[in-house]
């Protein structure tokens, strides 16, 4: 069977990810942290799963994730913490509008608009 028609289980809680705006395989490379040539063969997460990317994100939809240690952005530096607050929200929001889309869509056209210009 085709990994497609399996479906996606994340590698952190082993449930299946449902649904793209689920995906943090997906965010990342809507975000540009995942290159395109590797999409096909790297681990899948639940968002939630990876508290790290997670805590970046601020939307209502998505529970607030607390990370402690190195990798939390209160011991990230503001500018640096800022950015990335921006960037994955901006991911996760692309993630949404992914998912309203109709029909095929094309996986190429997925990334925000400047990482859509680096894989070029």
């Amino acid at each position: 069977m085709a990994k497609c028609d399996e479906g996606y289980r994340c590698e952190v809680c082993g449930e299946d990810v449902m649904s793209i705006v689920d995906s943090d395989l997906y965010l990342r490379y809507v975000i540009g942290h995942l290159d395109p040539e590797t999409l096909h063969v790297s681990p899948e997460r639940h968002i939630r799963c990876n508290p790290v990317l997670a805590q970046c994100i601020r939307d209502e939809r998505v529970e607030s994730a607390e990370v402690t240690g190195p990798f939390a952005l209160t011991e990230l530096d503001s500018d640096h913490a800022n950015q990335m607050i921006e960037l994955v929200t901006r991911g996760y929001h692309r993630l949404w509008e992914i998912n309203s889309e109709e029909g095929d869509r094309d996986v190429t056209d997925y990334p925000l608009p400047e990482v859509r210009v680096r894989y070029q």
